[in-house]
Order: structure tokens, then C-alpha cells, then sequence
């Protein structure tokens, strides 16, 4: 790897300590009765409301028609994710310092991997709390369940519910960005290179001699 790639590889995995400060993602649900709309935030350790009281009018609204109480604590990837995270960020200044194409490869693998399954986890999740109801809850429509989308919006009664990625999870997308700009690259200098070797030439065009 080429010294400016290394460079760009270390920032790209410093970046992803912004994730410890800012949220992944973002679900807003607005309705005539909230105008404000309410809000929920899940950062990489917690589950937040996006004002102080949304959290507590979500569960709220949730224990009447039926879907558990969202705490935090029930949640084992709350705790689980920021050693992850640490252990991505630590790879990835080790991939800059080796500056090789192979550690690389795996670091995006693994970087891309883990947002896969933080994807997975959140529908996981997202199904069974807008599925799995209470059959005594005060208010019940038959065939109706409410779970909200994992990107973009929908429509659950007369909620408008909508779920992106918050700041967070947008410079986790740029940082894979970052490392696979970088791997296309330093894997085209590498055909490149071979190419040259393979006609004869070095890496300045001139003819080799044996």
C-alpha cells in the first residue's frame, strides 16, 4: 500500500470513534396528536429518546396496543457493540501500520459484516417488537402489526413512522467508503504492476534486464 493510502486507512478507522458520541440511527414518528413528532435515538451503547421525554411517550403509546416497553437494558448488543467497535478501530490502525492489500481485504470484510448484522439485528428486533403483542392490550386491530421500517418511511395507524441512519451510522458508511476507495485502488496499482512485470518493464516504463 501506497504511504497516502495508509494515511487515508488510519483516518478512515479513527473516524469511527465519532460512533461512541453520536447516534446510529434515528426513528421519528409524527401523528396529528404530536406535531413535534416523537423520536427515538440508538447509539452504539443506548437506546435514547430524541427529546427527554420521548422515550417515556413512546413506551406510553406502545403499552396500548400491545408492544413491550423498550428498555434499554434488554438489550445485550447495547452492551456488546462498543468492544466491537474498539476491536474494528484497533484493526484497522493495525491494517494502516502493516500497509498491506490482504489485512485490508479482511478489515472491510469485517467492517461490512458487522453493519450487515447491526441491520439484521435492528429488523430482528423491529419484528418482534411490532409482531409479538399482547393479546389484552386496550386497543386491538385485527391483522395489524407495527413494525417500523428499517429505512425509509411507513404508515402504522395514524402514526407516520420513518427510521434512517442518524449521524453516526452515516460516517460508518463513509468510512467503509474511505477503505473501499482505497482497496479498489491499491488492487488496480496492483494488476497494474504485474502487467508491467509481465511485459518486461519496471515501475518506471523501462525495460528490465536479467
Amino acid at each position: 500500500m501506497r504511504t497516502w493510502s495508509r494515511w487515508l486507512v488510519a483516518a478512515a478507522s479513527l473516524l469511527l470513534l465519532a460512533l461512541y458520541v453520536t447516534p446510529l440511527w434515528r426513528i421519528q414518528l409524527h401523528a396529528p396528536q404530536y406535531p413535534e413528532g416523537l423520536g427515538l435515538r440508538i447509539w452504539v451503547d443506548q437506546i435514547t429518546g430524541a427529546k427527554p421525554n420521548d422515550l417515556n411517550s413512546i413506551n406510553g403509546l406502545n403499552h396500548y396496543i400491545g408492544m413491550h416497553a423498550i428498555d434499554p437494558h434488554d438489550f445485550p448488543e447495547l452492551r456488546l457493540m462498543p468492544w466491537l467497535l474498539g476491536g474494528l478501530i484497533a484493526a484497522g490502525l493495525l491494517v494502516a501500520l502493516i500497509g498491506k492489500r490482504g489485512p485490508l481485504y479482511a478489515w472491510l470484510q469485517l467492517m461490512i459484516i458487522a453493519g450487515v448484522a447491526g441491520l439484521v439485528d435492528f429488523y430482528r428486533w423491529g419484528y418482534a417488537y411490532g409482531h409479538e403483542l399482547d393479546e389484552h392490550a386496550a386497543i386491538k386491530v385485527p391483522g395489524m402489526s407495527y413494525q417500523p421500517p428499517i429505512i425509509g418511511s411507513k404508515q402504522l395507524l395514524n402514526f407516520h413512522a420513518s427510521s434512517w441512519p442518524d449521524l453516526g451510522g452515516w460516517l460508518a458508511a463513509l468510512a467503509i467508503a474511505i477503505g473501499l476507495t482505497i482497496a479498489v485502488l491499491e488492487w488496480r496499482r496492483a494488476v497494474r504492476v504485474r502487467g508491467i512485470q509481465r511485459d518486461g518493464l519496471d515501475h518506471s516504463g523501462f525495460p528490465v534486464i536479467a
